[in-house]
């Protein structure tokens, strides 16, 4: 699934190929992938450009003179770039035609994936991204803005770190992660987190999620980014898919464990509850 880093390395990407291209036609062969009307969101996206494309979360938020349009990749959404006379894939449900005669193709094959076209001024009433938490890196994601979510969280803190409303854009990958990387048991009843254990979820958020934006994101089985970029940071993860292998700190092998019916990698060792 992508997660903030590599949602990141796509806005980024598209940002240097699509934009103040003029949409000449919107074709949509999968219409649960839009949530607004689909009527209006062919016809008000057609003659317009995209100007500036957005993030918030895991949000694309693809800005054009009049509307905002939301994207969630979901588990296994991707974009290409491809010509118009380019044979459409089975897997590609939104398909953007621009005037030059190149196509901007959403494929998804499990079709999860969202999108919604907003008036510019509805943006912050829009529910998904109204409800959204700080992100890794802003300064207001301290210790206590943690415990202050964590208070009446009884859950594990790994569930807790997926929890979109309190950490912005962390998903399996980058929560297995930074819970290494602070040394907390990823069973641990979040609201029993000390200040410093917050603290280090905090450096470690900002730390793992700017490294892993520089290197492109993490390249794995699951998600693969499809617009000419690989990225690197799947070399510097620590527990992460690394079941049976020995931890780089202590040598113990790497437990694999379902916490919320996610696999969980984690040190049993570094990471003691």
């Amino acid at each position: 699934m992508p997660e903030i880093a590599e949602v990141e390395t796509v806005r980024n990407t598209l940002k240097k190929k699509i934009l103040n291209k003029r949409i000449k036609e919107v074709e949509v062969y999968y219409e649960p992938t839009i949530e607004s009307s689909l009527k209006d969101f062919k016809n008000n996206l057609v003659g317009e450009s995209f100007k500036d494309i957005k993030r918030r979360g895991k949000w694309l938020i693809l800005e054009t003179e009049k509307y905002y349009l939301l994207s969630h990749l979901r588990m296994e959404g991707k974009y290409f770039i491809k010509d118009k006379s380019e044979v459409r894939d089975k897997h590609e449900h939104v398909i953007f035609v621009f005037d030059d005669n190149t196509t901007l193709r959403y494929a998804d094959t499990r079709k999860f994936g969202r999108m919604r076209l907003i008036l510019k001024d509805e943006l912050e009433k829009t529910e998904c991204i109204k409800k959204q938490g700080l992100e890794p890196g802003d300064k207001r994601l301290n210790a206590h803005y943690l415990q202050e979510k964590f208070r009446s969280k009884h859950i594990p803190i790994k569930t807790a770190l997926l929890d979109q409303t309190i950490i912005s854009g962390l998903g399996n990958i980058y929560a297995n992660e930074v819970l290494f990387y602070a040394k907390i048991n990823p069973l641990k009843p979040a609201n029993s987190l000390s200040e410093e254990e917050c603290q280090k979820i905090v450096l470690g958020s900002d730390e793992i999620i700017r490294e892993a934006i520089k290197m492109g994101g993490t390249t794995i089985r699951s998600y693969t980014s499809s617009l000419g970029v690989t990225g690197r940071f799947q070399q510097n993860l620590k527990v992460h898919k690394k079941e049976g292998e020995e931890c780089t700190v202590c040598k113990t092998k790497i437990e694999n464990i379902k916490i919320g019916g996610r696999s969980t990698y984690y040190c049993p060792k570094c990471q003691k509850q």
